[in-house]
Formats: C-alpha cells, structure tokens, sequence
C-alpha cells in the first residue's frame, strides 16, 4: 500500500485550522462596550460597577501599565438564536501564547456576582444553554492591564516591573466582543480530533495503532462538508467512535490528573495583583467543577486562600461548597510555596504551622503533602520538618530543570540529615502547567524512570499565574483519555488519592540521601541583597520577640502579643515565596518588601522592648540580654545579666604600612593594602590564612548569564576576575580594635572595617558597598591553610556535607551553593569558620601548591552581591552592610554558636534586676530554637531544640517555672513524634536526641 500518512496528517492540520476550529462559533452579532480606567490602584468592585463609562469600539487601545479598566458590555441576543447555546466571547487584546503573562479579567453580573476569570485561554462566558432569545446581556469585566514583562525576546531589561516607572502608555487592543453561538457538536469534534491527531503524532510510525487512527482520522475528515461543518460534525464523530473506544493496555501508564494553577504569589507582578489573579483563577475553577462532574482542582499555599476570603467573600463562598463537595482541594498544607534553601530553621517549620493550621481551622482537612512544585531545591533538613508538621509526602517538579544530571527517580523516598524519609514523587510530564496534550501525555509514560516496579505519575494540569487553570477542552482532552489504546490512562484525582496508591504499589522506592540540589538558579542565593537581609533579620526578631514576651508573660504577667506576632509570622512567611526571596521578582516587589521589612522591625524592636522592660524593672544596674542559644560573657542563653568585662586588643602599626591586631587568642596581620595576610591561632600555634595569599579579599566578576539573569550564575563567571587590592585609605580604627580600608572600583566604593573583639577568637569583618555596577558579582575570599575534602554549611536543624572536589559532574555542579549562618572547614583537630549575618551563597574550591610545602589551599568565597538587569533594571543598586566573621580554631560547636551571636547581639538595658533564662539546656550542641506561649492561648510553654552536632546527645531541659506536664508534640503543638519520651523530674526533663534531632516539648505550667 502506498505510503500516504504525511498527506493525511497534513490535511488534518489545515481543516482544524481553517474550518473546524472557526465553525465552533458560526455565527456572531457584537456587543455594545464602554469603559471607565479606574484611577490609581484597584478600586473596590462596588464602585467599579458603579462608575459612568465612555463608550469604546473593538480596536481601541487600553490599558496603561499596571491599571484597571472596568468594561461594560451590553447586548441583546437575537430572536433566531432560540433553542441555542449562546456565549459571549470577550477578548482584551489576549495572546493565546502568553496565559498568566498579560491582560487578564474577572466578568461580574451586575449585582457584583463574580461569574469567571478572562485568559488568554479562555475568552467565554456563558449566556445560556438553551436561550429562549430575546434575552438582555449585561456584564462588567475588572480588566486588569498588567505589563509584559517576559516577552518573546526574554530577560531584556524593562522598566514596566514598578508602577513609579512603567509610564502610561496603552498596552493592549481591544479585539472582539460579541455574542455567539456555541455549536457543541463542532466543539466536540475539535477534541476528537485533536486527542487522536496528537496521540498518532506519539506513536511509531510503523505500528498498525497509527494507522487505525490516521485511517478513521481520513474518514472522519471525508464526512466533513467544508462548506456546511456544523451540518456534518455529528457525522464525523461517528466516523472516529471505534478508534476513540478501543481501550488501553493493561501495562499502560495511569496518570492522576490534578486541577492544577500554579499561581506565583508575586513574580513578574506585585502581591496585590496576585490577590487578583487568584481571584479570578478560583472563580473560573468553581464555575468549572459545577460543569465537570468528575473534574478535581487542587490549590496550594495557604495565603492565597486568605486572600480570597479576605477579598472576594463571593468567591470564597463559591470555593467552601465546592471544599465540602471535595472537589476543591487544600494542598501542600504551607502558608506559601516558599523558598526551601534560605529559610531559617523556624520559619521553614512555620511555613507548615500556619499553612496546616489555616486548612484545619476552615475546613478541617489535615495535608499530608507538601506541594512545591517550582521551589528552586531542596535543603537537606526539609524532610524533618515535614514529617514533624504531621506531613508524609512531598511533590515537586523543578528538578526536571537541571542543566548537568538527569535525576534518576520519579518516585523514591528523600532522606534528610537527621535520617527521616519522605515519600517523594517528581513528575515525569516535566511541567507543572501540563494541557493534557498527546505529547505531554506520552512524554510523561516515555520519561518515568520507575518502569517495572511501578507505573502511576501525577500531572498537574492547568494554566497557572493568572492564566486561569484548567479549561473546559483539558477536561474533555482527559475524558478522551481515560482509557484509550495506545495512551496512558488519566483519571482525575487529588494529591491524597495519588500518593495513597503510588506508596502501595512502590513498596521499596529507591532512596535519595542529602539535599535536592537545582542544578540552575544558583545565584537566587545572591540576588536582592536587601530582601535576603530583611528575611534574615526579621527572623532573629521574631525569635526575640518570641523569648522575651513569653518570658515576660509567665514572670511578670506581661500580656504576650498573640495577635501581632501571628500577623508578623505571616508577613515573613509570605516574603519568603520563592520568587520574593530568591530575588526573582520586578522591581515593585522588591521596593515593597524593603518597605515592609523595616516596619516589621520598628514592630519588634517594639515587643523586645516592651518585654525586656516587664523583665528589668527601672533601675540603673546595667544588664545585657543575651537572646542566643548560648551563654556568652557569663550572660546565660534566655536572661540578662551583668557582662563580665573581656581582656583587651592591642592595635600596632607596621613598618611596612600594615597593622597587627592581638587579643592574647588571634594575632591578625593586615597589610599595606587592608588585607588579611595572617591569622594565627595562638593556642594552636597555627596559621589560618594559605602561604602567598590574602584573606577579606573582595573579588569583582563579570556576571551574564546566558539567560535568567535574576535567577543564574553560569560557571564561565569565574573565567575572569579582578581581584580589588588597590586601597584609598588603610587606617587604624579609633576604637584601637579596628583597621579600616577604603577602596574605590568602577562606580562603587567599599568600606572594610577589620576589628578583633577583646577575648574572642573571631575577626569580625564589616563590609560596606555604595554598589553601582552592572552585570558584575562581587565576592569576599578566604584562601585558607586547610586539607579538606568536604565543607559543612548550615542548614534547617542542622548542616549538610558538601565536598570540596568536582570528581563527578554531580560535585561539579555545584559551583554555587547555600548556607545560612556558618561554613565550616576542618581538618582533624583544627578546622574553621566563616559566619555571617546575612549572606547565602558561597563557593569553595581547593588548589594543591606546586611550590613550598606543597600543601592544600582550600578557598571558601561568600557571595556578596549582583547587578543583574532583568527583570529588575536597578538590582542591588545603592549602600549594603554586611557583617561576616573569621573563626580560626573551630569546631562545629563553635560554627554553631558563633553563628547564632552574629545574629544576635546583646541588648543593653538598665533595670533594676537581672533575668534567670524561662529555660536552660545542659548540654551545648542541643540548640532551642524557639521558646514561646502556646498559640492556642492556653498559656502552655512551648520549647523547641534539636541536636546542632550531628552526634547523638543526652540533654537536661530545666524549666524556671513550675511544670504540671510535659508533652512531645509536632510542629502544630498537637501531642505526637516519635522522640524517645522525655523523663521528667519536676522542672527538670531528661532527653535523648538522634544526630539533628527536632523534638518539640510543651510545657504545662503548674
């Protein structure tokens, strides 16, 4: 038989396009359009509704960047049209190509129903099915005229991210607002033919499935009149029943499809448009399961769901019946898809305390999923604290993103540092915006690396960012789909029902040990200094504000601030988001956080205050607060003390220009030109710094990323460097403890303050940068004397192991990596550490010297800033602050400590008493990482600790009060974990912790 299957496949493209498709709307009248631009900032849906509109034609501009029109459309639906379905199809200006990237709408009747979202994607309203004719139209559109921000030509730098600069010129046309006739027959004919065109496009082009289908597909399209579509479409379905009820393999692929619409909660637009894209998407999606009997849509982050009930009761109403109905899913039972790398140890567990907390309490639904399908990696200590949240699995996506390694599992259990597992499914559909496509659909079966021990993936399908969710034809598309030969079978499902059945059928998944490391986006650990700044420092402020208030209230009776502090953690938690924090985000949400992180420390500094007054008394005895986890200065951890006054530092000027400092522990030698030269542990008769080299040196790239430029840091940045040596000034400080260097590099200058405290075995490093480059990354250098194969970097509850060679690609890959406040470096016996108040990123690399005594230099580079210009043109630009610490000489328990005392710094105040700690720990690598009142206002203590060494440890807890009960319970403050109970002898309980333990106690008082 002659071959004809490209003719047929061919024919099929054309006729969808060029009459199928046009027939499912044939015929059209249009509709009357007026329009009122709200001035300024959204205004509330009653006065939108309200206002007097102009009238406007289809072709007319709209839209300045950032605004709000409010369209009135208005029609009659003609007499002829009765017994009909009958739509209205309303286009802003849409491109199909670009769903959540532009001009989006929420369609309201006049009595201010919401009624669906307007997307790219979906254009429709329904009027009525049948109409009797004659019926009067009246609807209002909140059109939304967001800029377009990522645009066919990527990543160029723009100044439509911040309203203050984006101008006023219309960004959008107009283009069709008419009423139509909605032919369901075409409509249905479209799907068929377009499930198993796509289906054929997937299948070897020798087997006899293709050809079954391309011979019903040729058949079908021989029924069709050109000329009379909408006379023939019934006819032609008939012509593809066979092909389209032939049923699957019992071997095939199951996929459990999942309404899904990835909603960034800011991005390439401001926290307050996503309070409307959600509005719109949850609109569109209720409206669709009312539709759709067997459809399920699932919605994450729990701060979109409060946006709605806050701000659209309409919809929220809409989404409750549709919860109860179970259709409606909570998912992921966080407050945000937060960033997982940089988060500190609490605010990652508070993520899944107030994400829970807000499902329990509305809805009573426990997640048992974490859902993070875009979150740029995976920190090690993650799986702890979902297992700790009363959580069993995790979802994620972005792995398939990884430029070096293909990861080798779809579904597998993720161990973290402690030991705990989490049951872990990556989908194999390789994005979280799937469509139901054939070729999502067989890429999905084709890619799952688990073949032979399981065959059942989840695919999230939808639109996502304001694109509206899912649509009516990825519904009907999954329908085609639910047992069709030749595909994997899709069924509708939520989360809980996939990973039920994927765990029973996977009973012995392959283990992944240690962090999921993102091999892309390193440099989101860098970019938006200031924002990773007031990330870090609020959550030390929280801390504070926590210990001292809970302190206050059982001693004195000072009236803890629940309220304020759950509003606060919430902020915090919404700006860790993983396009807020990493940096990725427009100028405007990055202006907003700076704003937002400055009154949230002028609140907290407020509570710390205020609580620390409870505790003093007025007097005039001078008392520290030491808020660490450590004692320091013979100030214990939690209490306020007098300080006992340290020796001194001697401060001397060199021949050469130089400076020595030495406080009887460090003899620093910095030279001519401000640099660290020496570092010499007295003790330990050891030098710190490598042979030859300079230590506090900053080191000035070149940073242009082949794309992503907020986001990337390609390894060719390390290509070229300038190491800044030259110095303006050298000077000793006038503290005697200080030496300070100016220096001057393109248009940025630096300002380096070396100080050396009196009876401490640190340097301190304060690094000031008036930045203004472009394209450049900037980075602080330690060459240091040190054999080392693998580093440590903090991580929640703990830290991670990396090594310090590129054997493997896996180790080459990261070139860029996260720590919060230390990295250490040891060699047995001696190591050291870097800590720092601010920073993430860093990169270590090792070099054996040819030459001397041929030792190992092994260089730890902490990550200071960037310039990038997309899509924030103004990155970084202006003053940053940064303070970092040398420590030769330490141990992992001293990374630890000098970690937390770089964060927190004591308080002074005078009062008239000092302050016993509300608790103490006994043993020094169990850290507390939060002491509080309970959040249900029981007045119940609540401690949580776990062990920072990586070794097992036996600790006392004693409480400074009375205790009638103590209780292990998970993050939520609900009795449960599985710690070894606690031994309890009045004040006094005995625990025995694993290495990274978490263990949360709530302490009743007596």
């Amino acid at each position: 038989m002659h071959d004809d299957r490209t003719l047929v496949e061919a024919r099929l493209r054309r006729v969808l396009d060029e009459r199928i498709r046009p027939a499912v709307y044939p015929e059209s009248v249009p509709l009357r359009v007026a329009v009122w631009h709200a001035p300024g900032e959204p205004v509330p849906v009653a006065e939108g509704l309200a206002a007097e509109p102009e009238p406007v034609e289809a072709g007319a501009r709209w839209g300045a960047p950032w605004g709000t029109s409010w369209f009135r459309v208005t029609g009659t639906v003609p007499e002829a049209w009765a017994g009909r379905t009958v739509e209205a199809l309303l286009d802003l200006g849409f491109d199909e190509n670009m769903p959540g990237f532009q001009c989006e709408g929420l369609v309201y009747r006049p009595d201010g129903t919401p009624v669906k979202g307007l997307n790219p994607r979906n254009q429709w309203v329904r009027i009525g099915a049948p109409v009797e004719g004659g019926e009067e139209v009246r609807l209002h559109i909140e059109a939304a005229s967001n800029p377009v921000i990522l645009d066919y030509h990527p990543f160029v730098p723009t100044r439509l991210g911040d309203r203050e600069t984006a101008g006023d010129q219309p960004q959008y046309t107009l283009t069709r607002m008419d009423l139509a006739v909605f032919d369901e027959s075409v409509w249905r004919l479209v799907l068929d033919l377009e499930v198993l065109g796509e289906l054929m496009a997937e299948l070897p082009v020798d087997s006899a499935r293709r050809y079954d289908i391309l011979r019903a597909v040729e058949r079908a399209l021989d029924a069709v009149d050109l000329q009379d579509v909408n006379g023939t479409a019934d006819r032609a379905r008939e012509r593809l029943t066979g092909v389209l009820s032939a049923p699957a393999v019992p071997s095939a692929h199951r996929i459990s499809a999942v309404g899904h619409a990835h909603i960034d909660s800011a991005w390439l637009w401001p926290l307050r448009e996503t309070v409307r894209k959600v509005a719109r998407t949850t609109a569109n999606m209720t409206a669709l399961i009312e539709d759709e009997p067997e459809f399920v849509f699932a919605m994450s982050q729990a701060q979109q769901w409060a946006w709605v009930k806050e701000h659209r009761p309409e919809v929220w109403a809409r989404v409750k019946k549709a919860v109860a109905e179970g259709r409606f899913v909570p998912a992921g039972g966080m407050w945000v898809e937060s960033d997982t790398n940089m988060p500190g140890s609490e605010a990652m567990a508070r993520q899944f305390v107030h994400g829970k907390r807000f499902f329990l309490d509305e809805f009573g639904i426990e997640n048992e999923e974490a859902w993070l399908p875009d979150t740029f990696g995976f920190a090690a200590g993650l799986p702890q604290i979902i297992k700790a949240a009363g959580s069993r699995w995790l979802l994620t996506q972005k792995i398939s993103w990884s430029r070096t390694n293909a990861f080798p599992h779809h579904t597998f259990w993720w161990e973290g540092i402690d030991g705990t597992r989490i049951f872990t499914h990556f989908p194999p559909v390789d994005t979280y915006n799937c469509s139901m496509k054939g070729g999502e659909i067989a890429h999905a079966a084709r890619n799952f690396k688990d073949k032979g021990r399981a065959r059942h993936s989840l695919a999230p399908t939808g639109w996502g960012d304001g694109g509206g969710g899912t649509t009516r034809e990825m519904v009907a598309k999954a329908a085609r789909l639910r047992d069709l030969e030749g595909s994997a079978t899709v069924v509708w499902e939520t989360p809980r029902a996939f990973f039920e059945q994927a765990e029973a059928e996977y009973r012995e998944p392959p283990v992944w040990v240690g962090e999921l490391y993102l091999e892309l986006h390193r440099a989101t650990l860098t970019s938006q200094a200031k924002t990773k700044q007031g990330n870090r420092r609020s959550e030390h402020l929280l801390r504070e504000a926590e210990l001292w208030a809970a302190t206050a209230a059982v001693r004195t009776g000072y009236p803890y601030p629940y309220e304020e502090l759950d509003r606060i953690w919430k902020t915090v938690l919404l700006h860790q988001f993983h396009d807020i924090l990493p940096g990725s985000s427009i100028a405007w949400v990055h202006r907003e956080a700076r704003e937002t992180y400055e009154r949230i420390a002028r609140e907290l500094n407020g509570v710390i205050a205020a609580a620390q007054r409870a505790l003093a008394g007025e007097g005039d005895q001078d008392l520290v607060f030491n808020a660490a986890p450590h004692s320091r200065d013979g100030v214990p951890a939690g209490g306020a003390a007098a300080c006992r006054p340290p020796r001194g530092t001697s401060l001397a000027a060199r021949a050469d220009g130089g400076h020595v400092l030495d406080n009887g522990l460090l003899r620093v030698r910095i030279d001519a030109r401000g640099l660290i030269v020496s570092a010499y542990d007295i003790a330990a008769d050891r030098e710190t710094v490598a042979p030859g080299r300079a230590a506090g040196l900053l080191q000035l790239h070149q940073d242009f990323p082949n794309m992503w430029d907020a986001w990337d840091v390609d390894e060719f940045y390390r290509n070229t460097v300038t190491d800044l040596t030259d110095a303006d000034e050298v000077r000793a400080g006038a503290d005697g403890m200080s030496v300070r260097t100016v220096r001057s590099f393109g248009g940025s200058r630096v300002t380096q303050v070396l100080s050396l405290p009196p009876g401490e075995r640190r340097l301190v490093i304060d690094t000031e940068v008036d930045w203004h480059e472009t394209e450049k990354f900037l980075k602080l250098a330690f060459p240091l004397d040190l054999h080392a194969e693998r580093y440590a970097s903090e991580t929640q509850f703990g830290h991670v192991f990396r090594p310090t060679h590129t054997n493997t690609s896996w180790e080459a890959a990261k070139f860029e990596a996260c720590n919060h406040r230390f990295v250490h470096l040891a060699e047995p016996g001696w190591g050291v550490a870097v800590v720092n108040d601010s920073t993430y990123g860093h990169d270590v690399t090792r070099a054996v010297r040819t030459e001397g005594d041929r030792g190992t230099t092994t260089t730890l580079r902490v990550s200071l800033l960037r310039a990038p210009r997309f899509p924030d043109p103004e990155t970084d630009q202006g003053v940053h602050r940064f303070r970092h610490a040398l420590v030769p000489g330490a141990s992992i328990a001293d990374a630890v400590r000098e970690g937390w005392r770089i964060n927190l710094p004591e308080r002074r105040l005078t009062g008239a008493r000092e302050v016993t700690p509300l608790v103490t720990v006994d043993h020094d690598a169990v850290v507390v990482t939060a002491v509080k009142l309970a959040d249900d206002g029981s007045g119940d203590v609540v401690v949580r600790f776990h062990e920072a060494h990586g070794g097992r440890a036996r600790a006392t807890l004693t409480a400074g009060f009375e205790v009638a009960d103590v209780t292990v319970t998970d993050l939520l403050e609900r009795p449960g974990g599985d710690t070894e109970p606690p031994v309890r002898d009045g004040g006094r309980i005995t625990v025995r912790l694993r290495p990274f333990e978490l263990v949360t106690l709530r302490l009743r008082r007596a």
